[in-house]
């Protein structure tokens, strides 16, 4: 999705991640490829003070924040409820639930200090409107439930300040998580769900958020879009 907004021609571009190295080698990429300024910052989205910090810095450094996409998350797929350890509950919900808020809180902060609006995007997932199957993954799938109605809140409450927010849920995606052997069987049972009979491609996620993104959006707030190829329709 960065990549995607730098073909799009956006000004400016921070990458925000745990990773130092992956992030070190996307802002460079993405500096050379498309001449941008573009910059990363290692932050853990569950810490709040070092959120906060970060955005404040990338509204110094690249001139303002106009569009944040939080697309930070984990799945703890194939774990029966009934076994599923608390801890691993906890850090799920703290980064998939708690680290979207606290960059939204942050980010609109800014906006509002800003006085120019900005655009807001989740990414939640199809598992936030249906159970998935066959997997076992209660837990990732009330925490994107948890990011669709938090999207739909701040919209109500941000409406005044121009600043929309809206979230994209996404089906099964051809992604590098989902390219590898031990899969193989799942993606067969996956495609054979949905009603297009694939997965989808990344620039099908990515034009989306493109959407959400730029003014072709500015009439839509509080708004999920399911990206799944029909596969919510049965």
């Amino acid at each position: 999705m960065a990549e995607a907004l730098c073909q799009v021609g956006c000004k400016a571009i921070a990458i925000m991640d745990v990773l130092q190295e992956h992030g070190d080698e996307a802002a460079e990429a993405l500096n050379k490829k498309y001449n941008i300024a573009a910059a990363f910052y290692k932050v853990d989205v569950r810490e709040e003070r070092a959120v906060h910090d970060v955005i404040q810095s990338i509204a110094l450094d690249l001139g303002s924040v106009d569009v944040l996409i939080c697309s930070a998350g984990i799945a703890d797929s194939n774990i029966p409820a009934e076994t599923y350890d608390i801890g691993r509950f906890r850090r799920l919900i703290d980064i998939n639930l708690t680290g979207t808020f606290l960059c939204a809180q942050a980010a609109g902060r800014t906006m509002i200090e800003q006085g120019t609006g900005g655009s807001i995007i989740f990414i939640a997932s199809m598992s936030g409107h249906i159970v998935n199957w066959p997997q076992q993954q209660s837990c990732y799938n009330a925490s994107k439930a948890a990011v669709i109605q938090l999207g739909k809140s701040l919209a109500a409450e941000w409406a005044p300040h121009k600043i929309r927010v809206n979230s994209i849920s996404p089906g099964y995606m051809d992604t590098a998580l989902n390219r590898v052997p031990a899969l193989d069987a799942q993606k067969k049972m996956w495609c054979s769900r949905t009603p297009m009979r694939r997965l989808g491609n990344v620039d099908e996620l990515n034009n989306t958020a493109i959407f959400l993104a730029s003014d072709a959006s500015t009439f839509m707030t509080g708004s999920d879009i399911i990206v799944d190829g029909g596969y919510c329709v049965w």
